[in-house]
């Protein structure tokens, strides 16, 4: 059976994603109805469709809110789905957070409080420190963004400037028994990481806050630092009354996406090699760094190569792109078009830093073809450009919401 590569990756990488949707992994933990009444919160960008799910598993016998990003939100009848920004916190995602704590208003020890979250949960769940602004936090958010620093950096800081991040929101769910149910898109599945933790015990302090900021040498506003500095009021720890009712339980992550993307290779006769799920750091190192796994592997194929993580762009020039495409470039560099390699790297969100495409495709031919277009791949890395790389080479993966979220997929195949 003769195999086209870039419609077998792109197969992959959507049985990646299907695997990962909410109608099929949440209903397993669903804990039992309560005595008292069953209020639904959440924040992320696969909350929406969770509250869906959560919707029709308890038949309507619920309330509650959770706030996603523009674009996808999920019709429920009982539970008010609210948009808003994302990666940059706005008015939308303040009004809803602030809506949210007056939902949890007025709880007994009878009633139960679902928490769903997903990755995209630190953005839209916003309601700053006292003393910080609105205008403040959206500008602390673009600095860390742009930093290079890991989501799990970014949410120390972004715990220690929030009201309900954190662990901070738990606190306003007592005394009802709290049951969080989180879909992961951080390595490791650090659940006080994902979507900042907020219904979460926080391991970290505001000195290790001040610490990333000077690792990254990151220029907050006055406001911010102000606050870290001061130290006070620290997050809830492990231990703390604010989670004594609580339980929590990841639901899905990057290993079940891998585990559905193997699946389909050994169905089609491609030999699955699993390089892990952990991979951080810059995306442009990652690169060349494969190109060499690569070439350790070319006397297996056909065999894929399957990997995620959660890479990020520290960026320095004013292009447009993200972490996946950025990888596929600095990949394509590497290989120099070598024969028989084709990759795909897409977020399992939908979203490539702040496009509107999952992520992209190389060929054996990406570099020439950009040749002929005049496309320099040196100076598309030195812009920070990747998805206007792609997009003329017209290779970019444009998936819509994917209504999930664990990780950037990445998959190298190697043909015969």
């Amino acid at each position: 059976m003769t195999i086209d590569p870039e419609e077998f990756l792109l197969s992959v990488f959507h049985a990646a994603v299907k695997e990962a949707q909410p109608k099929l992994c949440l209903p397993y933990f669903f804990p039992a109805r309560p005595k008292g009444k069953i209020v639904v919160i959440g924040a992320g960008k696969a909350s929406a469709a969770m509250a869906a799910v959560a919707e029709d598993h308890y038949a309507l016998e619920i309330g509650g809110l959770v706030i996603t990003r523009f674009g996808y939100a999920v019709e429920c009848e009982k539970i008010e789905i609210i948009e808003a920004g994302h990666p940059i916190p706005d008015i939308y995602g303040y009004n809803a957070t602030l809506k949210m704590l007056k939902v949890l208003t007025g709880l007994s020890k009878n009633d139960l409080v679902l928490c769903l979250l997903s990755g995209g949960g630190s953005s839209l769940l916003t309601f700053p420190a006292e003393g910080l602004s609105l205008e403040d936090k959206q500008h602390i958010n673009e600095i860390l963004i742009r930093s290079g620093a890991s989501i799990n950096e970014i949410n120390i800081i972004r715990k220690h400037l929030s009201q309900v991040k954190g662990g901070r929101l738990a606190q306003a769910c007592m005394p009802a028994d709290l049951v969080t149910l989180v879909i992961s898109d951080v390595v490791g599945d650090d659940l006080s990481a994902i979507a900042s933790g907020p219904t979460v015990p926080d391991p970290s302090t505001y000195a290790d806050a001040l610490i990333v900021i000077k690792k990254y040498g990151l220029e907050l506003p006055t406001s911010a630092m102000l606050i870290l500095q001061a130290g006070r009021d620290e997050t809830p720890k492990p231990g703390n009354r604010n989670f004594h009712n609580n339980t929590i339980e990841v639901i899905a992550n990057s290993d079940i996406s891998l585990k559905a993307a193997v699946k389909v290779a050994e169905e089609a006769g491609v030999e699955p090699i699993m390089l892990g799920n952990y991979f951080e750091g810059e995306a442009r190192d990652l690169g060349p760094k494969m190109a060499q796994v690569v070439a350790g592997h070319m006397k297996k194929a056909p065999c894929i190569l399957l990997s995620s993580g959660e890479l990020t762009v520290k960026v320095k020039g004013s292009g447009k792109g993200g972490p996946n495409t950025e990888f596929l470039v600095a990949l394509a560099m590497e290989l120099k078009g070598v024969k028989r390699v084709f990759s795909i790297a897409c977020d399992t969100d939908g979203t490539d830093g702040c496009g509107d495409n999952a992520g992209a495709m190389i060929t054996p031919d990406t570099l020439s073809r950009a040749e002929k277009l005049g496309l320099d791949p040196v100076d598309t890395l030195s812009r920070n450009d990747a998805y206007n790389f792609f997009y003329a080479l017209d290779d970019l993966i444009i998936s819509g919401p994917t209504y999930t979220n664990v990780n950037d997929f990445r998959a190298i195949m190697i043909t015969s």
